[in-house]
């Protein structure tokens, strides 16, 4: 019989335990060794039944086996100690607190998704997990963070194959009552509700949702109410589902209800109103415009463009994708058809448009864009890896006409992995061993020198058994899936070998990933696969998109290789990939593969998870490898394209086929003739030295710089503090310097077609200028009823490419040398001529003022 209606019965913890039930709702476990162990030594079986979820596992626990343990007095001080220790590490301060009054009380980070654990799926893939690791770092920093998302009713699918080899999805219901979450409630206990009104007279109304991660909390917004009707409590129903107009939805219900769930938990909970907006990704958008619409309703009563100033002087805003295809767009019409239902009052519906209009070359003016809204809301942007920032400014410079691609504000920060989450338990006990080192973070690990070499040989070996234990039951179960019985499946008991160079492949299967890159040789792989003296094998897991075809087939292909009897002993696909497989999997593999279309890969942080563990890396350049690879810590995957420096866009039809026919011959090439020969090193030596002395340089290299604390402290000082500063000084006086800058801004802008440069000389220079000349440069310029203080005139010189372009241009300062009348006038400076061979120089204006963030700010420019 199916039951009519499910709920939860809480478990009554006696008092000696109380801390359990603390213990479970925070978080923090996720992460915190100490507590998963203290669980699992309740039980160990129910712990595995639980799939080592402690919200899960608490309600298993039988009442008498509940009084046993209470009358326990070692298990209750255990309890006790950690309850405590929780308690202090919620409390302490900790590095931002070290930062004192200068910098934000609190900020809010947006993000469609959140990949914190297995037992709360609200991620696909690399955003959402990047989105967790950045609340959990934020958290042992001390940052005082606020996370903002969506709480998806199925989350994202779950992937399973059928027997000829092809994803199948399936969306098992999350039950929010048996998950770590606590929903927000009014003082006299009623659900907190955010509410958006909708065109036809409709609305969406959504609950709030709190997950504790550490000291950060998390808020979920959830449509799936009873006063919604049934298509509002759809909205989020699944990550990444349905059209676009359900997306339009869920980006809606993310930004603008995102807001107004924060200001609602402010109220609540007595915290600080955020003083920073941070914007992950496109999807959250919004956030913006409900944020105008609140500076305009207030008392202050600000127009349009004073609030916009105001809210993008405080918003940070990071794109993770280099490629225009992954960018969200939807057409005009439907975004104006949302607003005129009164989403935001007195606020201009053509403004709204005009923020997401593709105003450059190439621009389609009837689809609204994401990203350029997220990049006009926000006064500073940054791509996740320094090449990304370089893709980045490309893709948007049309933003920006006139200033050089590397004058386009959009900087970088490099992504990083939280480093208590990836690391396996082994390692860090190694480090507490050897050094008192606590984690990989510890500045000790750079002793990972002094590490005996049979040691760090023998710790790889335990992991990678412990891997090769977790994919012979993942198989096993994945193959009972495809239809074949235990009697089939004797075989998977001896799959894979832990003794054998083990290489691991797994991420989202998109076509510019290239899954199936390993099989463009089949027979050059079996051969590699199946070699007499130094194997490989390969463990290999991901993801397509549901309406992708060509990563399915993808999929498809790869698993079919797999299941040849001839090799499925040493190359394996697990399906449904996610974060409890991906704990051995890190560790377990020897090297890391990563072999995307450069430069289409925006960071990539699986590799970091491996290094963190002592993996190597064989990549392509792209993303976070090509800033941090050096040679010691793997091995850099040579590209064919010879568009890959930077532009975002990749080779297509028989130039892409012949570019992947050598890409994968590389790759190749480097198992054959120099990973597997290192790994297996010499018969007269057991442990290979060469290949151990990688592993320690990576953990004690590489392992601090891709920590999530890392890439934290950089959003904190590169972006939040400026950020805070910048929004704290526009609201001064009840925003006066927010209304002048509109108004700076507003003149700039009627008045700047105007301006130009009349007239460049450069008197006494000699036909034959040296190495150390000075070059006196005179500007005559028109400042078209502007006057010198609204702007910025320098003169740029350099080395002259074939073309005339200036080459690594050094930038001088003009001043005012006289006043010509009629708005003109004469700016004057120095160069000195640093260098030999061909030299040039130019002249251009452009708008300054102390609340501008860059040059480049206002996209005006006027040159000689």
């Amino acid at each position: 019989m199916k039951a009519i209606r499910r709920f939860t019965v809480r478990t009554v913890l006696p008092d000696a335990l109380e801390p359990l039930g603390r213990l479970a709702a925070n978080l923090r476990w996720s992460w915190h060794r100490p507590t998963l162990r203290l669980f699992e030594e309740l039980d160990p079986h129910l712990w595995q039944q639980s799939r080592q979820d402690p919200v899960s596992f608490l309600p298993m626990v039988s009442g008498e086996r509940l009084q046993q343990l209470a009358e326990d007095p070692d298990v209750v001080a255990h309890v006790q100690r950690l309850g405590a220790d929780l308690d202090t590490y919620l409390d302490e301060p900790a590095w931002y607190q070290s930062l004192g009054s200068n910098a934000p009380a609190s900020i809010a980070y947006f993000s469609p998704e959140f990949g914190i654990t297995a037992a709360l799926p609200q991620y696909s893939g690399g955003l959402g997990i990047l989105a967790g690791d950045h609340l959990k770092a934020a958290s042992d920093l001390g940052v005082p963070l606020i996370g903002v998302g969506l709480l998806y009713q199925a989350g994202y699918f779950r992937q399973s194959l059928s027997r000829d080899a092809w994803q199948q999805e399936t969306y098992p219901a999350i039950h929010r009552d048996e998950v770590p979450l606590t929903l927000l409630r009014e003082a006299d206990g009623t659900p907190a509700q955010v509410r958006l009104p909708l065109p036809d007279g409709r609305q969406l109304l959504a609950r709030i949702w709190r997950a504790d991660v550490g000291r950060v909390p998390l808020l979920l917004l959830d449509s799936n109410v009873p006063d919604n009707d049934e298509a509002a409590r759809g909205v989020t129903d699944r990550l990444y589902g349905g059209g676009g107009e359900h997306r339009l939805q869920q980006e809606l219900l993310l930004g603008m209800g995102g807001v107004k769930a924060l200001r609602v938990f402010e109220r609540l909970a007595g915290v600080p109103a955020p003083e920073v907006f941070h914007t992950n990704e496109g999807h959250a958008g919004f956030l913006g415009v409900e944020r105008i619409r609140e500076l305009m309703d207030s008392p202050v009563s600000l127009s349009w463009d004073e609030a916009l100033a105001a809210t993008r002087a405080g918003t940070v805003f990071t794109t993770h994708t280099p490629v225009p295809a992954g960018i969200d767009r939807f057409e005009r019409d439907q975004i104006e058809h949302f607003f005129n239902a009164g989403l935001a009052p007195g606020v201009p519906v053509e403004s709204v448009l005009a923020l997401g209009q593709e105003t450059y070359t190439d621009g389609d003016p009837a689809v609204f864009n994401m990203a350029v809204m997220g990049l006009r809301l926000a006064q500073r942007a940054n791509g996740v890896a320094k090449l990304h920032g370089q893709v980045s400014r490309s893709m948007f410079a049309g933003l920006w006409p006139g200033f050089d691609q590397a004058e386009v504000p959009i900087g970088s920060i490099t992504n990083g992995v939280h480093v208590p989450t990836w690391v396996d338990p082994e390692i860090t006990q190694l480090a507490k061993e050897k050094f008192g080192a606590g984690s990989i973070l510890d500045p000790e690990w750079f002793r990972a020198y002094d590490v005996d070499d049979a040691e760090v040989w023998q710790l790889r070996r335990n992991l990678r058994g412990k891997l090769i234990e977790d994919v012979r039951r993942r198989l096993r179960a994945a193959w009972k899936e495809r239809g074949l019985s235990d009697a089939e499946l004797s075989w998977t008991d001896s799959v894979l070998d832990p003794d054998v160079l083990t290489i691991g492949f797994a991420r989202r299967v998109p076509t510019y990933k290239r899954l199936t890159l390993m099989l463009r040789d089949p027979e050059r792989l079996k051969a590699l696969l199946l070699h007499p003296t130094h194997p490989i094998q390969l463990v290999i897991a991901g993801k397509s998109h549901p309406a992708d075809e060509q990563g399915k087939r993808m999929i498809q292909d790869l698993v079919r290789f797999t299941d040849d009897p001839e090799v499925r002993h040493r190359i394996v696909f697990l399906p449904n990939y996610d974060i409890a497989m991906a704990r051995t999997l890190f560790p377990g593999c020897d090297v890391w593969l990563n072999n995307p279309l450069r430069p289409l890969e925006a960071c990539g942080t699986s590799g970091m998870k491996a290094a963190i563990n002592g993996g190597l890396n064989l990549s392509v350049l792209d993303g976070w490898w090509d800033e941090m690879y050096d040679g010691e810590n793997g091995w850099a995957i040579p590209t064919a394209d010879r568009n890959s420096a930077g532009t975002g866009q990749a080779l297509t039809g028989p130039e892409a086929e012949h570019r992947d026919d050598i890409e994968s011959a590389a790759l190749y090439d480097l198992l054959e003739n120099t990973v597997s020969p290192r790994f297996y090193g010499t018969a007269s030596d057991p442990v290979p030295a060469e290949w151990v002395a990688m592993i320690k340089h990576t953990l004690a290299k590489l392992g601090p710089a891709v920590s999530a604390e890392r890439m934290v402290q950089e959003y904190v000082q590169a972006l939040y503090q400026p950020a805070w500063s910048a929004g704290r000084a526009l609201q001064a006086d009840g925003y006066a310097p927010a209304k002048e800058l509109a108004y700076y801004a507003d003149r700039v802008k009627t008045r700047w077609d105007s301006v130009l440069v009349e007239h460049v000389e450069s008197p006494g220079i000699n036909e034959s200028p040296q190495v150390g000349d000075t070059l006196s440069i005179r500007a005559f310029v028109n400042l078209g009823g502007l006057s010198p203080d609204d702007v910025c005139v320098e003169a740029a010189h350099g080395r002259l490419s074939g073309s005339d372009e200036l080459a690594d241009a050094t930038l001088e300062r003009l001043t005012v040398s006289e006043d010509l009348g009629s708005g003109r006038y004469l700016y004057a400076g120095d160069a000195i001529l640093g260098h030999p061979g061909a030299f040039g120089y130019t002249v251009r204006i452009f708008p300054m003022h102390e609340s501008l963030a860059s040059k480049a700010e206002l996209g005006l420019v006027a040159e000689a």
